[in-house]
């Protein structure tokens, strides 16, 4: 997480993800880079793509004045203003770094409201390996001092784990390790201890403190925001798995979560469908 890619169209709700890129500025040197898209957007409507780029430039300039000094670690933010389809746009702009996230407001006033309220935010998560932020209402919190790692019966629900002990080293934060089913079968809940043992001691390696609960019930995504939001965490982190930018899977844990839960996400891709059990699923 070197490059924060910023979707922007100005209005105040669009900022939380800018927000976060500031906060996160505070523990590390980063760039930022916000991105607005010409879409004569319901927000502003000039009369010409000339007219909307000053526009654009203009307040852009603005921003920078206001947020630069906000910035820790010789952090730099700078902007862009591209011409296309706003999904595409933003796609293109995180896969041109080798390390980068996307960090965006999910409660846009124009085409990025279109963009992250639906199906769409899915696709962008499907389209890079680049992890995604969002953050569906304000105000981003101020630091991270808890994160909710949700273990589900998934084949590449660990490979979360090492993004997530990062984030928890970088800012002092504990993790909170549910493990998540609907199921009260044997196999199913001994498959999971298996896995939960594995995250435990991934992170007892990385001195990291964590917390671990079972939670069983008939939604999965109900189970993690009910608890992240009963310990008032400020992250969770979960896989962006069976999301085809093609044919986004409307069922989807990711797509439920991102839009359901106040609770600011990080999605994270799968690296390979199929991954061996034991520690080499954390990528190390």
């Amino acid at each position: 997480m070197k490059n924060f890619i910023v979707p922007i169209d100005f209005s105040n709700d669009s900022l939380a993800g800018l927000d976060m890129a500031v906060m996160f500025s505070k523990k590390k040197e980063i760039n930022i880079q916000m991105v607005y898209v010409l879409t004569r957007s319901t927000y502003y409507q000039p009369g010409t793509v000339e007219e909307e780029y000053r526009f654009a430039e203009k307040n852009f300039k603005k921003m920078i004045q206001e947020v630069e000094p906000k910035l820790g670690n010789n952090s730099r933010i700078r902007y862009i203003i591209k011409k296309g389809k706003v999904y595409r746009e933003v796609v293109n702009q995180v896969n041109s770094y080798s390390n980068a996230v996307v960090s965006a407001s999910t409660h846009g006033a124009s085409g990025f409201e279109e963009l992250f309220g639906g199906s769409n935010a899915l696709k962008i998560m499907a389209s890079t390996s680049q992890p995604v932020i969002t953050i569906k209402q304000g105000p981003v919190p101020e630091n991270i001092t808890k994160i909710v790692l949700p273990v589900k019966l998934h084949v590449d629900t660990r490979q979360k784990v090492p993004m997530a002990a990062s984030l928890a080293q970088l800012f002092g934060a504990e993790i909170h390790v549910i493990t998540i089913s609907t199921s009260e079968g044997k196999r199913d809940l001994d498959r999971l201890r298996t896995y939960s043992r594995q995250v435990e001691g991934y992170l007892k390696s990385k001195n990291i403190p964590f917390t671990t609960k079972t939670l069983l019930g008939d939604s999965l995504p109900s189970l993690t925001i009910n608890y992240a939001e009963a310990i008032e965490a400020e992250l969770i982190v979960i896989m962006s798995s069976q999301i085809d930018k093609w044919n986004v899977f409307l069922g989807s844990f990711a797509q439920q979560m991102l839009n359901r839960s106040m609770v600011p996400l990080l999605s994270i891709k799968p690296k390979e469908k199929h991954i061996p059990t034991g520690f080499s699923t954390f990528g190390e």
